[in-house]
């Protein structure tokens, strides 16, 4: 892990350990050394698979030891020689698990792509249905929600990507990203009732007490098991954390519009007792979310009360269609002025 040590010493300005530092780069020239002795004798003795096999060793040996650059390369030259496509495919999920660990979303989205245009062309249903998990923690780390659940939900019952992550990991990346993005219905038929949710749900902190407590409407629950799984997941998770304080905002919205669909107007002091908050904290939340266009209420002060201003579909409709008859009229003018001329 020399390259890496440094490559932390340096972004955290942390004082290097020489000795340490020798010691590991003297370990890492010693594998190596074997690695290129095992390469020199398959080109000379062996046949290609072998080549093939010692020089993704190389790769992987440089990736073990947190040298980014060298393992990218060395994949590449692997991957060059490698005939079998679903060993092409492997090397591809090497380099994404190399982009996701030093968040580099390029690398992760070139090889996610030539990745699905390969399993295209005829990749296994195993490999195909592990890039599906690997583009769907790429939609995460770019706040795709919507496409990440799909794609989770769709490997709810094949997932086999251990290297990436656990299948714990997996359901709750998938309960997380479902209450989020779906309809509610859908996180019912879609998550809440499914068998692999189910299997698994009792066994990771808060995530079953999060994902029933909204469904059920219970918003104090709801609200306890959001921050507590802020703390014990997101906060933990290489994927969520730097998503963690959008994510928890989001939901919030979603708590306090799922709770003021049901109503015209709610007292501020029930809404405060329904999510457990006092009242200031609840004058202070929603009046930041109003300003901001995403919740239609408005908070009447005087009479601590919200009330919801849901918008006329109709309505908008109907003004929309008005709007763009007048930019096809101011066309349609424009037009005949110039055909005239």
């Amino acid at each position: 892990m020399a390259p890496f040590y440094e490559l932390i010493c340096e972004e955290q300005g942390w004082p290097v350990d020489t000795e340490l530092l020798n010691h590991m780069k003297k370990e890492n020239e010693e594998a190596l050394k074997k690695l290129d002795e095992r390469l020199k004798d398959a080109e000379e003795n062996l046949g290609e698979t072998e080549i093939s096999d010692t020089l993704l060793a190389r790769a992987e040996h440089f990736a073990k030891i947190g040298d980014k650059e060298k393992s990218l390369t060395a994949y590449r030259v692997a991957f060059e020689k490698t005939v079998a496509l679903g060993s092409r495919l492997d090397i591809l999920f090497a380099n994404i698990r190399t982009g996701f660990f030093y968040r580099d979303n390029d690398i992760v989205s070139r090889n996610i792509e030539k990745a699905r245009s390969m399993i295209e062309e005829g990749g296994d249903w195993d490999r195909r249905n592990r890039l599906k998990v690997y583009e769907g923690a790429y939609l995460m780390t770019i706040r795709n929600f919507k496409g990440a659940a799909d794609l989770f939900i769709a490997t709810l019952s094949t997932f086999t990507s251990t290297e990436l992550m656990e299948y714990k990991d997996f359901v709750t990346y998938a309960v997380l990203s479902s209450v989020l993005a779906l309809k509610r219905v859908d996180i019912k038929n879609k998550v809440i009732d499914s068998p692999e949710v189910l299997e698994v749900l009792h066994e990771i902190p808060h995530l079953e007490d999060y994902l029933r407590s909204l469904y059920a409407g219970d918003y104090q629950k709801f609200f306890v098991s959001l921050a507590a799984l802020e703390t014990s997941a997101m906060k933990r998770s290489w994927v969520l954390f730097p998503h963690y304080r959008y994510y928890v905002r989001e939901m919030r919205i979603r708590g306090y519009a799922q709770l003021l669909e049901s109503y015209r107007s709610l007292t501020m002091q029930s809404m405060a007792h329904s999510f457990g908050v006092s009242e200031e904290f609840i004058d202070k939340d929603l009046s930041k979310f109003i300003s901001a266009g995403r919740l239609n209420c408005v908070i009447d002060k005087v009479n601590g009360i919200v009330e919801t201003n849901r918008p006329d579909a109709k309505n908008a409709q109907y003004q929309q269609t008005i709007k763009q008859g007048d930019i096809l009229l101011n066309r349609v003018q424009k037009l005949s002025r110039v055909i005239n001329v």
